[in-house]
């Protein structure tokens, strides 16, 4: 029920969902006025969320509150949550727009800040044989020399419940302390640190994969953008995960 819920809900906060209920109703509506007020509303909705100046004000609201990873030199682990590489169609994988997740994550092993690398993503398919982003993300970090002795793979987890659940199962099965790094995109780490902190595993936020939404504000941001109205696909997604975070059972 929750799952056929959150779908709904988040169809329902699609701006791109408000501006064909608005655009819909004033082609079916008679009267002339409501018919020129539904068209001038889908516009303005149209364009409020085509712009990148309102989604950059959402964003920085939503952004999780900045403090720094630097309380301890090193860490036991850097987590990172899976979603930066995508199957390709003769079974193989590459990494996708999402991949500075796993970039921060070399160089915090690289540089010496967390002495292990945990990848936590399986997939949502229900094929047993499914593509399983975490084993891939395995053979890839073998390539670049990474020890075995260093990697710690989660590859059952379908979502970000299922990612702070399971990765607190492997992390008890080893001597590493907390608290741990957490690496996951900017716009996701607010669900994310919910999520892991209800979970019980203590982390620290280590966001990345910033979007356009941090770049420096100008005039050209009051423009309408297609790739705006995709980022806020993004963070509609994002909000619709948190509620349903909130209300999940731990």
């Amino acid at each position: 029920m929750m799952f056929i819920l959150s779908k709904l809900l988040l169809f329902l906060l699609f701006p791109i969902t408000w501006v064909l209920v608005l655009l819909v109703s004033a082609l079916l509506v008679k009267n002339t006025k409501r018919k020129r007020w539904l068209l001038l509303s889908c516009l303005i909705v149209f364009y409020l969320f085509s712009i990148p100046a309102l989604l950059k004000v959402y964003a920085e609201s939503w952004r999780y509150p900045a403090t720094s990873t630097v309380k301890s030199p090193t860490y036991s682990c850097a987590i990172v949550l899976g979603g930066f590489s995508s199957e390709k169609y003769d079974g193989g994988a590459y990494f996708n727009w999402a991949a500075d997740r796993f970039i921060q994550a070399i160089k915090l092993k690289a540089s010496g800040q967390a002495s292990h690398i945990l990848i936590t993503s399986g997939n949502a398919s229900i094929k047993p044989d499914a593509f399983k982003e975490a084993d891939w993300v395995n053979t890839q970090l073998k390539e670049m020399n990474i020890p075995d002795s260093c990697i710690l793979i989660e590859n059952r987890s379908r979502n970000t419940i299922e990612n702070a659940l399971y990765t607190k199962q492997l992390l008890a099965k080893t001597h590493l302390q907390p608290p741990y790094l957490l690496v996951t995109s900017d716009f996701h780490m607010r669900r994310s640190m919910l999520i892991f902190q209800k979970t019980g595993v203590n982390v620290v936020p280590y966001p990345c994969n910033y979007s356009t939404t941090v770049s420096k504000f100008n005039w050209g941001n009051f423009l309408p953008s297609s790739v705006t109205f995709s980022e806020w696909d993004l963070y509609t997604k994002e909000l619709v995960g948190y509620i349903v975070a909130t209300l999940h059972k731990y």
